[in-house]
């Protein structure tokens, strides 16, 4: 088992907390992804598993051990960093087999893991470059193969793509993503970017201020937000959030602008006169067709983005901007006047006051 447990973990630096009892499973063979803005503590999380930073208050286990008091070299984790931390004056098999010949593994057991490593990377024919000879898509694969030859229990991936272009991004997630379902290490990996977080986590922790908001699969996290930072943190573009009193026994929203029903499964909870916020997803608004269970409304268009496959149309709508996810054959421009239909049975309700999903 290499399951990785944070029981009511702190971190402090004097009066300054980062950390706030942090309880967290990374289940054996998992790739969790911990996502939040900058600040939010994740990367302080990933290196308390290190051993890179002290725990104030707290456990951390892997498997069956607790690692607080042992140092790093003992925990059995390999970590990926985002500088990439190669040795610049030594070759890429070099780099690969420095950690095994610290660990005193013998000749012929390092030679066979670098080349696995480097076949399984596709980095055989880089072995005798020095790192200034490589871009950096391979300069990440090496530092990934230095974490693979160590055949470790946990891999820690502290936002190895940031410094790669967006092209190389994309492929080198998906190249990490397949890695750890072929190796099957249990993997944290922190990122800020949540489509990162959502095209490869098995599950994602969603941090903000030292506290985890909300657990889940990517699915789960997207569709069913447990509060209004989830929501607007997850998804491109982002949710549309509109103020709004329930109306008419429970059965209607009312907003400045614009009326909704309110969604047959939250009848039942939700008094007249309760202040909430309305959240739709962009792909939730559409058209004006023939659909039912669909909400009108009308909207002065201020920006078109255009990416490829779909626009992304920002309308105002009184004193919300509501933006909508449209086919590009449509072409609005700014200034036009924009009917739109919201899905009915797409909305999320939030508590105006809590900012709790309601259910």
């Amino acid at each position: 088992m290499a399951a990785v447990t944070f029981t009511n973990v702190s971190k402090r630096y004097e009066s300054v907390s980062v950390i706030e009892s942090l309880n967290l499973e990374v289940r054996d063979h998992e790739l969790m992804v911990l996502v939040g803005p900058s600040g939010c503590g994740k990367s302080t999380a990933l290196r308390m598993i290190a051993g890179l930073e002290e725990i104030s208050s707290g456990t951390i286990s892997i498997g069956d051990r607790v690692v607080n008091n042992l140092a790093p070299r003992d925990r059995d984790i390999a970590m990926v960093f985002q500088s990439y931390a190669l040795y610049p004056h030594m070759t890429v098999r070099g780099n690969l087999e420095f950690g095994l010949r610290m660990r005193k593994v013998g000749p012929p057991e390092i030679d066979k893991r670098v080349d696995e490593a480097a076949e399984i990377l596709g980095i055989t024919h880089l072995l005798d470059r020095k790192p200034k000879d490589l871009s950096g898509g391979q300069r990440q694969r090496v530092a990934v193969g230095r974490a693979i030859v160590r055949q470790p229990a946990v891999f820690l991936f502290d936002e190895p793509l940031s410094n790669l272009d967006a092209k190389l991004r994309v492929q080198m997630r998906a190249e990490i993503t397949q890695l750890q379902q072929r190796l099957q290490t249990t993997s944290v990996y922190v990122t800020h970017d949540q489509i990162e977080a959502m095209t490869m986590g098995h599950r994602i922790a969603v941090m903000r201020d030292g506290k985890i908001q909300q657990v889940g699969t990517p699915l789960e996290i997207y569709a069913r937000p447990d509060n209004l930072f989830v929501a607007q943190f997850i998804g491109t573009p982002p949710m549309n959030f509109v103020s709004g009193t329930v109306w008419e026994h429970g059965t209607a929203i009312r907003t400045l602008e614009f009326e909704l029903p309110v969604p047959e499964r939250l009848r039942s909870t939700l008094p007249p006169g309760r202040r909430v916020i309305v959240g739709i997803r962009p792909e939730h608004v559409g058209p004006v067709g023939s659909e039912p269970g669909r909400t009108v409304v009308i909207g002065r268009v201020e920006l078109v983005e255009l990416i490829g496959h779909q626009i992304i149309v920002h309308t105002r709508v009184g004193e919300d901007i509501m933006v909508a996810s449209l086919d590009p054959r449509l072409q609005p421009h700014i200034g036009d006047a924009l009917s739109l239909s919201i899905e009915n049975d797409a909305i999320q309700l939030f508590d105006a006051e809590s900012e709790l999903r309601i259910d």
